[in-house]
């Protein structure tokens, strides 16, 4: 009862090849993705990432990149949840198709019996999450079209 599966299916009008460059970019996530408070960098295919959607919760992941493929960007999950995160990429139109796949675990037991107990508001607050994403994405790669990204000082 405390693993959950999501599943996610967008479609975005911008090259595969401009998709994969943003998600690849871990450590910006928190300046498009409003959910992703914190990223640390822990290697070249590690890092820590702290999440909050809405429920008064901060996930505390640790990532490890397993592949990153012109098509598949696949990532283990560890932390507060166990598992793994999937994006698939694929030319569609004038776009790109983007399938995402979550299968993951809550660990610790105070979190896991909290999950079990409140499944269907973990659901809508991943859904939450993932809305997040998807409008962040959708401005990032907006800005991003033709146009040399300027970074903001810290």
């Amino acid at each position: 009862m405390n693993r959950f599966e999501f599943t996610e299916d967008w479609w975005l009008p911008h090259p595969r090849a401009a998709v994969a460059d943003v998600l690849l970019d871990l450590a910006r996530y928190p300046v498009w993705w409003p959910q992703v408070v914190a990223v640390a960098s822990l290697g070249p295919d590690d890092a820590r990432v702290l999440c909050r959607s809405v429920l008064p919760y901060t996930l505390d992941l640790v990532l490890h990149a397993e592949r990153r493929d012109a098509d598949v960007l696949e990532t283990l999950v560890d932390g507060d949840l166990e598992g793994t995160a999937r994006w698939r990429l694929l030319d569609e139109g004038a776009g790109t198709r983007m399938l995402f796949e979550q299968e993951v675990g809550v660990a610790g037991r105070w979190l896991a019996v909290a999950a079990v107990l409140a499944r269907p508001a973990v659901r809508w607050n991943h859904g939450r999450m993932m809305a997040g994403c998807r409008a962040g994405l959708e401005t990032r790669l907006a800005g991003r079209s033709g146009e040399a990204e300027t970074v903001e000082p810290a």
